[in-house]
């Protein structure tokens, strides 16, 4: 039996396939660096080995599955071509496993990971399912009907997919290090709706996702009046968001998600779209959507110090943060906004300079944090006052500068950001704790 190693095995998408692997069965390991990651947890509780990055960890027989982040010259991707092991990228495995079961990509600029995770609970609770979300949470089963991951447009490295079906959430400018504007993002969405085999649910809410031209059936879903799957919201409270949905003229009665804002009615009805045209009971779709617990670094919350609501959130686009500010809005409508941003890339900085302060704005008071360098982008052209100039009565923050923060009470702390701004959350709690 060959054994599965993964090189940056600590990935978001790279710890869920690990942990899929590990549920069918397979022996698997990986190699990362020392530091620590929330998604090596699970991981170390299912007692996945993972080594010091090293050559010697590549040894005959093994099968062995890349990040995209590391280049062909790394040492152990070199080890394995040069003792004729397969190496295959993230993307391209992931696209060869989803072929064994009815799948479902899930796909978009914003909102993958929540319709990922609500989806993959959804149809786990009513049938044998695997999944892969973004967050680094993977489960398989080996009787699987369903297989549901999430697609990401970066570099086009979803094109790897063949998905049954394909759920589109929106379509916006993004990664602009790779994408030239709007029509090429486009054009790589429309390129995986023409791999797509049975059909498209697909926001017909969004200007750019109206573009595309599938060659199956697109269902479109949202709260105006011309889609096929249409939802109204009822209400907004503590508890979450109630709305109704009709499918085809037909009422298909009133729904309950324990989610805030617009844009998770919009997820929700793209996971009731998937489960109408597969003809699973309605009633359980509603029942299970009543139990979704949320996935990781998505509107995370904690009642601390105080009286303040800490909250942990992936936000790292402007339409993003401007999400995330209206569903804390709707859950905690009384109580002062406070935002504490840290921007993921220069070149995103950069391009959306403009949109980060409009969307920031909403906010009652706003610190930021030095823009976060990725692994692929070490430096720019701009810093981080670049962006405090255009919001004036922003601070800076750091984890050395928590004091800032415990002047608040009674206040919703929002950290938001696709890199390490957990560090100054876990700053703050540590400096009162």
């Amino acid at each position: 039996m060959t054994t599965y190693h993964f090189i940056g095995i600590k990935g978001s998408g790279m710890s869920a396939l690990a942990q899929i692997l590990h549920d069918l069965g397979h022996q698997v390991q990986g190699s990362d660096v020392a530091t620590f990651y929330f998604t090596q947890q699970p991981l170390e509780e299912k007692g996945i080995p993972i080594y010091p990055f090293s050559k010697d960890n590549i040894q005959a027989g093994m099968t062995v599955i890349a990040g995209n982040a590391f280049k062909e010259e790394h040492e152990e991707i070199k080890q394995a071509h040069e003792m004729g092991i397969p190496v295959y990228r993230y993307h391209h495995y992931l696209g060869k496993l989803a072929q064994h079961y009815t799948n479902v990509a899930v796909t978009g600029s914003h909102g993958k990971t929540s319709t990922t995770g609500l989806l993959a609970h959804v149809l786990s609770a009513i049938c044998p399912t695997s999944f892969l979300i973004g967050d680094g949470t993977g489960k398989g089963e080996k009787n699987s009907q369903y297989f549901v991951y999430e697609a990401c447009e970066y570099r086009r490295h979803f094109l790897a997919y063949q998905p049954d079906y394909q759920i589109v959430t929106n379509i916006d400018f993004d990664h602009p290090d790779y994408f030239r504007h709007v029509d090429d993002v486009v054009d790589a969405f429309q390129s995986l709706a023409n791999q797509t085999k049975k059909m498209i649910v697909a926001c017909g809410d969004d200007p750019n996702v109206q573009r595309l031209k599938p060659r199956v059936h697109k269902l479109t879903y949202g709260l105006e009046q011309h889609n096929e799957l249409q939802g109204e919201i009822l209400s907004a409270n503590e508890q979450g968001m109630t709305f109704s949905a009709t499918y085809q003229g037909k009422r298909l009665g009133e729904f309950h998600i324990p989610l805030y804002g617009r844009h998770n009615v919009l997820n929700a009805l793209a996971v009731i779209g998937v489960c109408l045209v597969e003809e699973l009971p309605m009633s359980e779709v509603k029942h299970h959507l009543t139990t979704f617990g949320g996935v990781k670094r998505r509107f995370s919350e904690k009642v601390w110090k105080k009286g303040n609501i800490l909250i942990d959130d992936y936000a790292h686009h402007p339409a993003e943060i401007k999400a995330t500010i209206e569903a804390a809005r709707t859950k905690y409508p009384d109580r002062k906004l406070v935002s504490i941003f840290q921007p993921h890339t220069f070149t995103r900085t950069e391009t959306f300079l403009n949109e980060f302060a409009q969307a920031l704005s909403a906010a009652d008071e706003v610190y930021l944090c030095d823009i976060f360098a990725s692994a692929r982008e070490k430096q720019g052209n701009l810093t981080i006052e670049d962006l405090m100039r255009k919001l004036p009565a922003s601070r800076l923050i750091s984890e050395e500068t928590v004091d800032q923060l415990h002047r608040y009470s009674n206040a919703v702390l929002l950290f938001m950001g696709a890199g390490d701004i957990q560090k100054v959350q876990h700053a703050l709690e540590r400096s009162l704790s």
